[in-house]
C-alpha cells in the first residue's frame, strides 16, 4: 500500500513540475513538407486521388521491372542499373510535366475567371452565387472544380469550409489569392474587392504576356539541351543488345564510365533546367 501511495505522490509532483513548462505554440504557417509538395503536384497533374506513397510505390515497381527486363535483354548489370534508375525517375517526371502543362492552361484562364467574378459581384450576386456561376459561365478548364464547390456549399451551407475544399482541389497560387480575398471580404466586409480583383486580373495578364514571350525565345534552346542529354543514352539502348557491348560494360572500367556518364548527364540536365526555368509562384496562402 505504501508503494502505491508513493508512486501516486511522485506522479503528482512530476505533473505539477511539468505544468511549469508549457509547450510553446507554433506561430506562423505550417512547414511545407515533401508530402505536401508532392500532393500539390498530383492535384495539379489531374490526379487528386493518388497519394505520394502510391507515386513512390510506382517508382519502385518501375525500377524492379526495368531492372529485370534490362538484365534479361542486355546481360549487363551496370547497363540494367542505369536504365532502372531512369525508369524510377520517370513517374515523377511525368507528374511534373502534367502539372506544368495544367498550370500553364490555368494561368491562361485565370484573368477570365477574375473578370467573371467582377461582373457577377457588380451585378449584385453574393460571393457564393458568384463562385457557383463559374460552373456554368466560367472557362471549361475550371468548371468541374466550381461544380464541386456548389455541391459542397449547397450540402453544408458553410462558405469558408467550401472555400477550403475548393482551394485544396485547385492547388494553385493564383486561386489561393482569389479565395483568400473572398474569404476576408466575407468575414470582415469591405468595398475594395472589385478594385482588388481588377488589379489582380491586370497583373495576371501582364505576367502571362511576359512569360509567353520568354518561353517562345527559350523553347528551342531547352529542347536542344534535352536532346543532347538523351542522345548518348539512346545510342546505348541501341548498342546494349550486342554481346561485345555488354562484355565491355561488365568490367570495372565500364561500370565507372557508365557512372561518370550518368552523373555528368544528370548534372548537365539539372543545370539546364535550373537556368532555363522561369520562376514559379509558390503557394504561400495554402
Amino acid at each position: 500500500m505504501g508503494t502505491v501511495v508513493g508512486l501516486l505522490l511522485g506522479a503528482g509532483l512530476v505533473s505539477i513540475w511539468w505544468s511549469f513548462w508549457p509547450v510553446p505554440e507554433r506561430v506562423g504557417p505550417r512547414r511545407v513538407t515533401w508530402r505536401d509538395r508532392t500532393q500539390d503536384l498530383l492535384v495539379q497533374a489531374g490526379a487528386p486521388a493518388v497519394r505520394p506513397r502510391a507515386l513512390v510505390g510506382t517508382s519502385v515497381l518501375s525500377v524492379l521491372v526495368v531492372l529485370v527486363v534490362a538484365l534479361a535483354v542486355t546481360a549487363s548489370p551496370p547497363i540494367a542499373a542505369c536504365f532502372a534508375v531512369m525508369a524510377g525517375m520517370a513517374p515523377l517526371a511525368f507528374v511534373r510535366s502534367r502539372a506544368r502543362r495544367r498550370r500553364d492552361e490555368l494561368r491562361a484562364v485565370w484573368p477570365e475567371v477574375v473578370d467573371d467574378l467582377v461582373s457577377a459581384i457588380r451585378a449584385g450576386l453574393s460571393l457564393p452565387e458568384a463562385l457557383m456561376a463559374l460552373a456554368e459561365r466560367g472557362p471549361e478548364e475550371i468548371r468541374a472544380d466550381f461544380v464541386r464547390f456548389g455541391e459542397d456549399y449547397r450540402a453544408s451551407g458553410r462558405f469558408v469550409d467550401s472555400l477550403d475544399r475548393l482551394k485544396a482541389r485547385l492547388a494553385d497560387p493564383v486561386a489561393d489569392r482569389i479565395i483568400e480575398a473572398l474569404r476576408i471580404t466575407r468575414e470582415v466586409g469591405g468595398t475594395d474587392l472589385v478594385r482588388l480583383l481588377r488589379t489582380l486580373g491586370q497583373l495576371l495578364r501582364e505576367d502571362l504576356r511576359t512569360r509567353g514571350e520568354l518561353e517562345a525565345r527559350q523553347s528551342w534552346t531547352v529542347n536542344g539541351a534535352r536532346l543532347a542529354t538523351a542522345a548518348p543514352w539512346l545510342v546505348l539502348v541501341m548498342l546494349s543488345t550486342r554481346p561485345e557491348t555488354a562484355a565491355a560494360f561488365n568490367t570495372a572500367a565500364g561500370a565507372v564510365v557508365l557512372a561518370v556518364g550518368a552523373g555528368v548527364s544528370a548534372l548537365a540536365y539539372g543545370l539546364m533546367v535550373r537556368i532555363g526555368r522561369l520562376p514559379e509562384e509558390a503557394r504561400v496562402l495554402r
